[in-house]
């Protein structure tokens, strides 16, 4: 066989199998931007605002999950950009290959996720995976080492549990306005009336008069390191 018939069969491999990992990526999208990114944590937080406020399917869901990827991608920026410039670049221009592309593309994601979990949760699934955790907060962030499993799964056990603390704290304010029209209803004797009727108005007032959108996604954004 000639040798530039070798150099084209082969050349056609090592496409064809760009465009299987690229179609993998693809398919593997939506659950890689829900485990590894802070999505997770704004979906759930304006699912539990709109429950609180009981504006039922107001805001719609599709609205709900376009402002939780419009503000993902706002806090991802820096690391996307990490990744094309160490990751993506040299792989496109062939100064590495595929399998250091793929190590190189992990470490911003990892210390990604490991600036925004929490320590405990991280030698948890340590202890459970056999790894040796990080001993102080600080090797935290350093420890990229860990298997890729390892980090996202104490992401994303760190991410729900900050996405309740938020849920609660949302809560508060609108459960005390049902309280207060509960009882003042229950005092006027007009029992049949269903609270939620009178209180919702007044939850809505409230959200607007304190500017609660950006309130919301400025602590959001806050929380993420």
């Amino acid at each position: 066989m000639p040798v530039d018939a070798i150099i084209n069969v082969n050349g056609d491999s090592v496409q064809a199998l760009d465009i299987t990992l690229l179609l993998v990526v693809i398919t593997l999208l939506p659950t890689l931007v829900v485990m590894m990114t802070s999505f997770t944590k704004y979906a759930i937080s304006f699912s539990f605002l709109r429950t609180a406020m009981g504006t039922q399917q107001t805001p719609p869901n599709m609205v709900l999950v376009g402002m939780a990827l419009i503000l993902t991608l706002f806090t991802m920026t820096p690391t996307m950009n990490d990744i094309k410039t160490n990751a993506y670049d040299p792989y496109v221009n062939g100064a590495i290959g595929q399998e250091e592309f793929f190590d190189r593309a992990q470490i911003p994601l990892k210390r990604f996720m490991l600036r925004n979990a929490e320590i405990s949760s991280v030698e948890l699934f340590c202890t459970m995976a056999g790894e040796t955790p990080p001993a102080t907060v600080e090797e935290l962030e350093q420890a990229v080492d860990l298997p890729i499993t390892v980090v996202t799964a104490a992401f994303v056990t760190s991410e729900l549990k900050a996405a309740f603390w938020i849920g609660f704290l949302v809560y508060i304010p609108f459960m005390l306005i049902d309280v207060i029209v509960s009882s003042t209803l229950m005092s006027m004797g007009m029992i049949m009336l269903p609270p939620s009727m009178i209180s919702t108005p007044f939850k809505i007032l409230l959200f607007i008069m304190l500017d609660g959108w950006q309130l919301l996604f400025s602590t959001l954004i806050q929380t993420v390191k």
